[in-house]
């Protein structure tokens, strides 16, 4: 008796391209047979359990959360825009407060004014003609960057406001 061949009990090799397959226990193909490529097969463990279909209840549960969703924002853009302590309101508050205190530093001819920093940087707040704070008493305004006051005024003031005209105010001692 003969030994085999070293190569007998080994599985032979697949042509380039073609996954290793292992044969089945017991079924070795014999010497000089080429394996056929198969068709791969599904998964062998524990299938997977089909989705179960959707209850009543769960739709109704989804339906809920999605209105309930939709309803908080709606909500949130109503008490915004409709709120009176609050949101929009409040808002459109500040900005009305901030042009009314912007109004007490922009002097209109015929206004009294007191002026604070005059050497420095002056700014003409408007205060009653007839009280002890009234310094001045706005006379002309004259627009354009290099305008000065005539010698009929006492003091005048260069006004620059970013992004528009500037101009010079021209004030008499009350």
């Amino acid at each position: 008796m003969s030994a085999p061949p070293p190569y007998q009990n080994q599985t032979p090799q697949q042509p380039y391209g073609y996954p290793q397959q292992q044969q089945p226990y017991g079924q070795q193909q014999p010497y000089g047979y080429q394996q056929q490529p198969q068709a791969p097969q599904g998964p062998q463990g524990p299938q997977r359990p089909r989705p179960q279909q959707s209850s009543p209840l769960r739709g109704l549960i989804t339906a809920v959360i999605i209105l309930a969703v939709f309803g908080g924002g709606a909500w949130y853009v109503w008490d915004y825009n409709t709120n009176p302590h609050g949101g929009k309101a409040k808002k459109e508050a500040a900005q009305a407060a901030q042009a009314e205190e912007n109004k007490k530093y922009n002097p209109e001819v015929g206004d009294c004014v007191k002026i604070h920093d005059p050497q420095g940087e002056p700014l003409a707040e408007i205060v009653d003609c007839g009280s002890a704070e009234a310094e001045y008493k706005t006379g002309d305004k004259l627009l354009g960057a290099g305008t000065r006051c005539g010698s009929q005024f006492d003091y005048g003031m260069h006004v620059s406001i970013r992004h528009s005209s500037s101009y010079t105010l021209c004030f008499t001692k009350v």
